[in-house]
């Protein structure tokens, strides 16, 4: 199946009351966990790729050349959209699009409103004129993923959210409304009155950025509310690091990378499993 833009599984996933989730690849073992956790749930599923991690893997080109090597030789059937997470510039996002991404995030939610509509607007013109999906940003998520810093978690103004829907055509909005990237401290706050009422004033598909360590009680509270699209990345990058870490530690002499990596991959896939299920996508491809 070819790559697909997000535009059409979010809205289905709003319909349906279940979220699809953004797993963040990082390397080979994480692209080829998620693939096939999403193949076995028949869920669809959007590969997260952030500026940072793009450069790792040698750059936009190659995530997506890799992503289609393995989503043929696995025979992938499910809808799998691969995303720009936090683009810092319409030049990124550009780059993102010619590179053969499907879905791009363009985040100016630090710039002042005007010039996060306009940077927005320009973002979704070029994409859309690609039949690439956009998401923006409104309000700072708190915690710190690659190079994005958000130093004290701000909710997005319902308003503002409106306004910046209808003045740039996005197809989704990630409202900072409390949820941090990376781990939790203490048990995590989430603005679901402002929720509710964002998702009414816009109609979108709502985004949850910084997806870990949220209990499931508050997950299916938000897409109960219009969240359609949760982003995970830590969660699996914990299981990872926590299975080769005992792996190493076992065996002083282990060099073959393939010996922990392996089960590292598995530890990925099985968490993005449990996910999936919890965020209710499991048999919606």
């Amino acid at each position: 199946m070819p790559l697909v833009s997000m535009k059409e599984m979010l809205i289905k996933a709003k319909e349906g009351k279940y979220a699809v989730g953004q797993f963040n690849i990082n390397n080979l073992e994480f692209t080829q966990a998620i693939l096939q956790a999403a193949e076995e749930e028949k869920s669809p599923v959007i590969l997260g790729v952030s500026e940072g991690a793009g450069k790792y893997m040698g750059g936009f080109v190659a995530v997506v050349h890799m992503v289609k090597g393995l989503m043929e030789s696995y025979n992938i059937t499910v809808p799998v959209a691969i995303h720009l997470d936090h683009g810092s510039s319409f030049e990124k996002c550009k780059e993102a699009v010619d590179a053969g991404f499907t879905s791009v995030m363009i985040d100016a939610s630090h710039k002042p409103f005007e010039e996060n509509v306009e940077i927005t607007k320009k973002v979704v013109e070029y994409a859309h004129s690609k039949g690439v999906s956009v998401e923006a940003e409104l309000g700072i998520v708190g915690g710190q993923e690659d190079d994005v810093v958000g130093e004290g978690i701000i909710y997005a103004d319902p308003q503002e959210c409106k306004q910046l829907a209808e003045l740039t055509d996005i197809d989704c909005l990630a409202p900072a409304l409390g949820s941090v990237h990376g781990p939790y401290k203490g048990e995590p706050k989430l603005g679901f009155k402002e929720m509710e009422e964002i998702s009414q004033l816009t109609g979108l598909p709502l985004v949850l950025h910084g997806g870990t360590g949220i209990p499931t009680k508050d997950i299916q509270r938000a897409i109960s509310l219009g969240t359609a699209k949760i982003n995970v990345n830590t969660e699996n990058q914990i299981a990872a690091t926590r299975v080769v870490r005992e792996i190493l530690e076992k065996d002083a002499n282990l060099y073959d990378p393939r010996k922990y990596l392996g089960p590292a991959r598995e530890a990925i896939k099985e968490t993005v499993i449990g996910k999936i299920r919890e965020f209710g996508s499991s048999n919606k491809a």
